[in-house]
């Protein structure tokens, strides 16, 4: 696009929005909105009543409000004091009116606040003002206090409806029990800027309580919300779950209160958000609601308009290939149609809900991409929204909203966020940095274009952690606690190929071509059912997971040394799509196998010492452990974590209200089983019912520290967990699951492996250092490593190991053909000692025989004979391990 185009477009732009802001001020004020085709004001309680829509309209001017800051970014500063000087003399709040919170909070109080802090920049900079004394702000004062009796909940959720004069206590109020996600948590902005610059800490408290209840009311496995909750309960009435009408602002509001607050709860709520919509609600481009307590269930079939906004929120998160994924194929679907129906389908993209009230998300986004790439093919996409404003819905007096895509037929109606955010969206995507007098990059935009200046976070702030410092150091070094630049997140993301920006933008878009004009429904199935797995999320070891990364082009090869090697030719992808996700998925891989390797050398152990009922000797167990890359680090407790260990019930503790026995865990070290959900997520479950440490086992089968390298668990990006947490292979923990069975309550010690240890004494025979008689032990006191050996007392070995279980735990941790001469009659009579299975054996040793094949073998072919004469000294057991074991 030339620059003179550019120019002419924005010089458009701004006369739209002169035509609609004067035919307002002309034939509706000081009415709330202007109606375009009656070119006349709406007033509430005059005409016709719309319903829920008309819960926006307070007979406060609502318009001119909404608009203020659109003003100044025109650089109209004239009429920005003509205005200012309006709204002061002429409205009042003081109405028996019943009025959306969330629609005033986010326009009026929005409004006057952004209004007031541009004021006072004008009035710096201007000779424009100079009589401006805080008047818009004890305005937002005034409308803020009427709105605060609707937080009087049992839950801190606020009530959907408040009467401007007498608060809940009105006849036109009704009994009302239920809100939006949305209307709840789209407060955190506007009230927390209200308390900073006035110095009432009262409104930022209430909407917290707010942000900080729907967050404790998230589903905990598919951390997502649903649309309607009770007020009073705190139950959810609507389970459907996406990212368009009545969820999506709460999101905006939660990345956004991190960046205008610098609180970093906020960004760490986003983030656990971000990665359950991107794993479950993201379907490839496009965006399908499901149902948040069964996050796999689609619970729609179309896409609203409001979700148009984000690409743009993404682009803030810093993920800019999905963000121009989505956004193409809603320009599509705009291009189909001319403008973005309410609602579409999202298998062949025909409208769903007709009707085009001149929203602005899709603009919003399509400004944040430009900012964010600098690709003209966004100028472009703005030049033919404006065209199809200018020739479908521009009237005599002002804009109309569009009855019904399909036949053009308009509305009478001109709601205040046209010229609030629509045209103001617009208006930007066509200016140049230095053509607009304010710093954009010193102001967040709230959820109804409103600005707000990053300042605030240091003022009357009384939220700062006292862990600021310390977390703003771990965040800058994880991707999900920054706020990337493109430059930074294209040169990550374009590795593979060394394209250029433009080319680079240019491939993703021609991946979506034609994609919502299709007619069949390949593409929209072919996005469903893309294979969804991260690299965290992945174990070899499962069959599922090895053929999802297939799909992907990834080959999965097991090593001799239990190492796993995975190969990724695109070639062998089931399509192109597949084959970018799983170059990404091998990006994932690469960054978390970096991890890995730094955490692996950060051995752990899992000791437990079983009594022992004949001699005062004890068996001392030591189980070799990994790491975890959250939590509290073992390495600086000055003394080993000690306490007892409980199962939890159910094993996977992935969702905390399902727990069982909840009592028995605080002060305990949980014992858990991997599967289902992140370990982090255990982690946070366990801490929640006051657990002092967790142990996960793994899930796969024979897995062993014995041939495969110790594996560290990953984590979130985030820092809540404050307990220390082990992981143990399944065939290591089999050890200690039998030995709760056998013995009930015992007492654990989780610790690091020191240096000097040699780990091999752990991961490949745990139980071959026994010693059975006073020189054993003699010589185990007298070693000069002080090597942790356990100790076995024979004349008390059988009453020790009742049950076949511990029993073959014990022998299956035996490296046989590693073992020493000197231990080889220890070991024989060990096995001598032990009563051999027998015909007579029952079903539990049955199923466990076919669980342990090897080492149960050994021992019956050991104590039977079979593989030649009965044990009777070293030689005759060194011999039958060579003929029937190796």
């Amino acid at each position: 696009m030339s620059e003179d185009e550019r120019i002419k477009l924005k010089d458009e732009a701004r006369d739209m929005f002169i035509h609609g802001y004067d035919s307002y001020m002309k034939y509706a004020y000081p009415a709330d909105e202007l109606m375009p085709l009656s070119c006349k004001g709406r007033y509430r309680g005059v005409e016709t009543n719309r319903g829920d829509v008309d819960d926006a309209l307070g007979n406060f001017s609502l318009t001119l409000i909404d608009s203020l800051d659109t003003l100044v970014i025109l650089g109209n500063y004239s009429e920005f004091e003509v205005a200012i000087n309006r709204i002061i003399n002429d409205v009042s709040f003081d109405s028996d009116i019943v009025v959306s919170v969330f629609e005033t909070n986010i326009r009026v109080v929005g409004g006057l606040l952004s209004g007031h802090v541009l004021a006072q920049l004008v009035k710096q900079k201007n000779v424009y003002l100079q009589w401006y004394d805080e008047q818009l702000l004890d305005m937002a004062k005034d409308i803020g206090y009427r709105l605060l009796p609707a937080f009087n909940t049992s839950t801190g959720i606020p009530h959907p409806r408040i009467n401007l004069k007498y608060g809940l206590n009105s006849s036109k109020f009704g009994s009302v029990r239920e809100t939006c996600t949305s209307c709840a948590g789209t407060m955190i902005l506007e009230f927390a800027a209200l308390s900073r610059l006035s110095g009432i800490p009262i409104f930022e408290e209430k909407a917290r309580k707010a942000m900080d209840y729907l967050w404790e009311q998230r589903h905990r496995q598919s951390n997502l919300v649903g649309n309607i909750i009770n007020i009073h309960t705190g139950h959810w009435v609507r389970k459907e779950s996406g990212v368009g009408a009545g969820i999506d602002s709460y999101y905006e509001y939660c990345l956004k209160a991190y960046i205008l607050l610098g609180d970093e709860n906020y960004l760490y709520r986003f983030n656990r958000h971000y990665a359950g919509i991107m794993k479950y609600v993201s379907q490839g481009p496009l965006l399908i609601d499901v149902h948040m307590h069964r996050p796999h269930n689609q619970a729609k079939n179309f896409m609203d308009s409001l979700l148009a906004f984000w690409p743009g929120l993404q682009v803030l998160k810093g993920d800019l290939k999905p963000a121009i994924e989505t956004h193409e194929i809603l320009y599509q679907v705009t291009q189909k149609h001319q403008f973005l129906p309410e609602a579409f389908t999202v298998e062949n993209f025909n409208v769903h809900w007709p009707h085009h009230p001149l929203r602005p998300e899709f603009l919003e986004s399509t400004y944040f991409l430009h900012q964010a790439t600098n690709d003209e093919h966004y100028l472009q996409v703005g030049k033919e929204v404006l065209t199809s404003l200018q020739n479908y819905t521009r009237t005599f007096c002002g804009y109309a909203a569009v009855n019904d895509v399909r036949t053009k037929k308009k509305e009478d109606r001109m709601d205040s966020f046209f010229l609030a955010e629509t045209l103001k969206y617009l208006y930007l995507l066509f200016s140049k940095k230095h053509e607009i007098d304010l710093n954009l990059d010193e102001y967040v935009f709230t959820t109804e274009g409103h600005l707000l200046p990053l300042i605030l976070s240091d003022m009357n702030n009384s939220y700062r952690s006292k862990d600021r410092h310390r977390k703003n150091l771990y965040f800058s070094k994880n991707f999900d606690f920054s706020c990337p630049t493109a430059k930074e997140v294209i040169k990550n993301m374009r590795s593979l190929n060394k394209l250029d920006h433009s080319s680079y933008y240019k491939l993703i878009r021609r991946n979506m071509k034609d994609f919502a004009s299709r007619s069949d429904t390949f593409t929209y199935r072919r996005f469903i059912s893309t294979p969804r797995i991260r690299a965290s999320e992945f174990s070899a070891m499962n069959p599922e997971h090895v053929e999802m990364v297939k799909k992907l082009g990834i080959s999965v090869i097991a090593l001799k040394d239990g190492r796993v090697q995975l190969i990724h030719n695109s070639g062998a992808a089931i399509s192109h799509q597949y084959a970018e996700e799983g170059a990404y998925f091998m990006q994932e891989m690469i960054s978390l196998s970096k991890q890995q390797t730094q955490e692996e050398h950060k051995l752990r152990t899992v000791s437990f010492t079983l009594p022992n009922s004949v001699s005062s000797n004890q068996v001392n167990i030591s189980l070799l452990g990994g790491p975890a890359q959250f939590g509290m680090d073992l390495a600086n407790l000055d003394e080993p974590l000690e306490g007892y260990i409980v199962r939890a019930d159910p094993i996977d503790a992935c969702v905390v209200e399902q727990i069982r026995d909840k009592a028995n865990i605080n002060g305990k070290i949980v014992l858990t089983q991997r599967g289902n959900c992140m370990f982090i997520e255990k982690a946070r479950n366990v801490q929640m019912l006051g657990a002092i440490g967790l142990v996960v086992a793994d899930n796969v089968e024979n897995s062993s520290s014995k041939s495969m390298p110790m594996f560290a668990m990953s984590g979130d990006g985030s820092d809540d967990v404050n307990i220390p947490a082990v992981f143990l292979y399944s065939h290591d923990a089999k050890i200690l699951f039998n030995a709760i069975d056998e013995h009930g309550m015992i007492r654990v010690r989780l610790d690091v492996l020191h240096e000097g240890v040699d780990s091999s004494l752990y991961e490949k025979d745990i139980a071959s250092h026994l010693f059975t008689t006073d020189e054993f032990t003699e010589q185990h006191n007298s070693d000069e490593n002080n090597t942790p050996k356990s100790i076995l007392d024979m004349t008390g070995i059988l009453n020790l190991l009742k049950s076949n279980k511990l029993k073959f735990d014990l022998l299956s941790s035996l490296n046989l053909k590693e073992i020493k001469d000197d231990k080889m009659n220890m070991i024989m009579s060990l096995i001598n000692k032990l009563s051999p299975l027998t015909k007579e054996m029952d079903e539990t040793d049955e199923e466990l025989s076919q669980r342990q094949q090897i080492p149960i073998q050994v021992y019956l072919r050991a104590v039977s004979g079979s593989c030649g004469n009965p044990l009777v000294n070293v030689d005759s057991f060194r011999g039958f391990i060579t003929s029937c074991f190796v």
